[in-house]
């Protein structure tokens, strides 16, 4: 026996040993390399959730009873880990597959942590595993929330494109922040320049960050600022529930004062012109406190301005040249450098300019090349006039599209319908194009035009999910990023045409503020298909009548607590889609809903953000209502309590998504008798606990998504009835730890995903064998495993592909870009 307690006390010695080195080298590395700094600080993350239970665990009183063999392996990987983390920031920044290659091993090295912790210590006691357990979904929690939402957030984002000509700007704005007697630096530029570009340069300088360390934070402003929702994005907190803008200053001023001795920067990203007063709210006038601004406005009110120039003439061509692949031979024509030049100088040395005119004229022939030098040098110069303007005259030539391509111009502008400074969601695009033109099939022409757009530099995709090219219908958490500039050229575009002839009619409303023809309006038809009108926390639901007779895609975003729908919408008989978006501090209540019944043709509902109790209570009858999602919405009791006449109402409805909807506790049963229904997604609903029985009744069901759903335990077996089901998404379902015992009678399932079910470790059912139609099995290394026999047994001609799942090694969910 006390050569056992000294084995086990060897042990664990070894373990706390080994953990305290890899947790010292991660901390080190994270102060001095930039390089997949996201992926150690995620590590981090996992080793200080987990630490603590490392000492409860070695400081018991009572006998440690260690597995020796899986902590001897997870002494040994971690062993390599801390050598590999040393190794690795050592490496020249071009081995960038090395790089990769490490930094796999880092994410396998955490898995292998919270694996160990969550599976391998049945012996300890309940407490402690069920303390372990927690910490896992912590980290999971956390991770989902900053992909949810990136204001949990305020690290300064990466610089991922490419950069020139910005080195002594970054010098010389260093040079100035640092002086003692700045307290508050703006930095401006027209737009275009490269102002985010720069800043986020700063942000990840090294001497900047040795300075400031931890306290550096970053946070867009826009046009239209929202003073509680910025200092909810610094303070971290999910509902600081602030009862008022003077409450979330003070706030705000005592998490600073905590930090007195620490030197802080505030980074306040694209400030718009009449915001002195919102940037004195944040001079606390505290000593080594720092705010750095940028704006296209140089404010008289502050004393210490830095203005940053466009490229000059060199770097221009550098950057041009870049973009439009005269470098590394992916033009098919290279022009004559007479012809570059004029080009180049079109484009005034605006950053943006030259990449997007230059992508646009990557491959193109001599024609396409000489047409541009002549629509950009015809007559004046650039920089003669208004800049911005004339940078949106520049922009113009990069939306000639040719031929079939014509409809990505339409999809650019079509942008311009979302507010600036915000993620566009995809599922709302898919929404929106699918009624317009007719892009359908799970959305995968939806997402071919946003890669091509991503291509051409006039937007940026951020894709959240590696396996989401396998179902197109798995975009939920993808969105779209704009510049500004981008959607003024955009929504310039869109206002070529008197207003009643515009094909697309974009509105922004600053307070109660109408624009002046619409007060103006004699009751004049107007003929746009898409209307989009934007509103700020200030604006009452004041609205002015409308003829909007022609729209078939209505696209409302507003920022108020309470918000009533137009009373024009039930005038729209051609109105398709409805896309709803609060973009303010709370889930907002959605009044007037009732108006819906009036809409014959309305397909597709996307709520986003709203408390919806009255849609439920009294469904209207849509009965050409195919799909609704409901993202971020406070569901309410209606919801659950919905009549299962809701069938009659809603008898064509064939998708629902229900996603982050965090008051979701049942799976309504209503939804079980909607028998026309063939796309079920609930996902990230993380208090779903369980399915009932009658989702047998779903007999048209082909697909069903619960990914991440961390609080269902199980499937009922009643699901197995679903005979048309083709897809089953159960990935991120932590506390799943098996599957149906007649899961073979699933004869049309397709695929299955199931990435991430930590607890789904026993073998498989032995009717699994049974899925004759089973082609793809998408998970990870461990339920990889579990697969093998099932793959051995069946016939070659009958293979099943079994896809281990990409770890998104770039993470770029994690990146506040906005």
């Amino acid at each position: 026996m006390a050569s056992v307690l000294v084995a086990n006390a060897a042990l664990g010695g070894a373990f706390e040993r080994v953990f305290s080195l890899l947790y010292e080298a991660i901390k080190d590395v994270i102060n001095k390399t930039r390089m997949y700094e996201s992926i150690l600080q995620r590590l981090k993350d996992t080793l200080d959730l987990m630490r603590p239970l490392v000492e409860k665990m070695l400081l018991s009183n009572r006998e440690l009873d260690l597995p020796e063999e899986p902590t001897k392996r997870l002494i040994e990987r971690m062993e390599k880990g801390e050598k590999r983390v040393r190794k690795y920031s050592k490496l020249p920044w071009w081995k960038y597959l090395v790089r990769f290659h490490y930094a796999n091993k880092l994410l396998e090295l955490e898995k292998d942590l919270r694996g160990f912790f969550k599976v391998e210590l049945p012996a300890w006691n309940a407490m402690n595993v069920l303390e372990s357990v927690k910490g896992v979904k912590d980290i999971r929690e956390r991770l989902s929330l900053t992909r949810l939402n990136s204001v949990a957030s305020c690290s300064v984002p990466r610089f991922r494109d490419f950069v020139i000509g910005l080195d002594v700007p970054l010098k010389e704005l260093k040079m100035q922040l640092l002086k003692v007697e700045v307290s508050m630096l703006v930095l401006t530029a027209p737009g275009g320049c490269g102002k985010t570009t720069l800043v986020k340069m700063l942000g990840h300088d090294d001497h900047i960050k040795g300075i400031f360390k931890e306290n550096i934070f970053f946070v867009p402003v826009s046009k239209t600022p929202n003073l509680k929702v910025i200092i909810q994005k610094l303070l971290g907190k999910d509902d600081p529930a602030f009862q008022s803008d003077e409450d979330a200053i003070d706030q705000l001023e005592q998490m600073l004062l905590a930090k007195l001795n620490k030197p802080i920067l505030l980074i306040l990203d694209d400030v718009w012109s009449g915001s002195e007063s919102l940037l004195e709210k944040f001079a606390f006038g505290l000593p080594n406190y720092k705010i750095l601004v940028t704006s296209r406005t140089a404010f008289p009110r502050f004393n210490f301005t830095y203005k940053l120039n466009p490229l000059n003439d060199d770097d221009a061509m550098e950057l041009f040249r870049h973009s439009a692949g005269l470098q590394d031979g992916s033009s098919s024509y290279i022009p004559d450098g007479e012809v570059v030049k004029k080009i180049v100088k079109g484009c005034g040395g605006f950053p943006l300019a030259l990449k997007v005119v230059g992508k646009s004229l990557c491959g193109q022939s001599a024609a396409i090349w000489l047409l541009r030098v002549k629509k950009l040098s015809d007559g004046h110069s650039i920089l003669d006039t208004d800049i911005d303007s004339d940078l949106l005259e520049c922009l113009q030539s990069s939306l000639e599209f040719k031929g079939n391509e014509m409809i990505l111009r339409e999809c650019f502008m079509d942008l311009g319908s979302f507010p600036e400074d915000q993620k566009i969601p995809v599922g709302a695009l898919i929404d929106m194009w699918s009624e317009l033109y007719e892009l359908v099939e799970d959305g995968l022409h939806v997402i071919a035009n946003l890669h091509e757009i991503n291509t051409r530099n006039l937007a940026n995709l951020v894709v959240t999910r590696q396996d989401a090219s396998v179902v197109g219908s798995y975009c939920s958490e993808d969105f779209v990023l704009q510049h500004d500039l981008l959607r003024e050229l955009a929504i310039h575009q869109c206002s070529q045409e008197p207003v009643e002839q515009r094909k697309r009619l974009i509105i922004d409303i600053s307070g109660n503020n109408i624009p002046k023809w619409w007060m103006e309006q004699r009751l004049q038809p107007i003929n746009a298909q898409l209307l989009s009108i934007s509103t700020d926390e200030m604006f009452s639901s004041s609205w002015r009548n409308l003829l909007p007779a022609e729209v078939e895609v209505l696209v409302l975003n507003f920022q108020t607590k309470d918000y009533r729908m137009p009373g024009f919408v039930e005038k729209m008989d051609k109105l398709k889609a409805l896309i709803v978006t609060n973009y303010g501090f709370f889930p907002a209540e959605l009044g007037n809903i009732q108006l819906l019944e009036s809409l014959p043709n309305l397909k597709r509902i996307r709520l986003q953000k709203v408390s919806i109790p009255s849609i439920f209570k009294t469904p209207p009858p849509l009965r050409n209502l195919e799909k609704i999602s409901l993202f971020m919405c406070n569901l309410g009791q209606n919801f659950r309590n919905c009549s299962i006449e809701i069938s009659n109402a809603w008898s064509n409805l064939k998708e629902i998504i229900i996603d982050y909807c965090n008051d979701l506790l049942e799976f309504p049963t209503w939804l079980c008798y909607i028998v026309s229904l063939k796309k079920l997604g609930i996902t990230n609903c993380h208090k779903l606990f369980a399915l009932p029985i009658e989702i047998r009744e779903l007999t048209s069901l082909e697909v069903l998504s619960l990914r991440s759903c961390t609080n269902l335990s199980e499937l009922p077996e009643s699901v197995t009835s679903l005979q048309n089901l083709r897809i089953l998404d159960i990935s991120d379902c932590l506390s799943i730890s098996k599957l149906p015992k007649h899961i073979g009678e699933l004869r049309n399932l397709n695929e299955i995903h199931m990435t991430g079910c930590l607890r789904l470790r026993n073998p498989l059912p032995l009717s699994t064998m049974d899925l004759e139609k089973l082609k793809r099995v998408v998970c990870d290394k461990e339920r990889a495993k579990l697969w093998e026999p099932i793959q051995e047994f069946c016939m070659d001609s009958n293979r099943i592909e079994i896809r281990i799942a990409e770890k998104d090694i770039n993470l770029n969910w994690l990146v506040n870009r906005f």
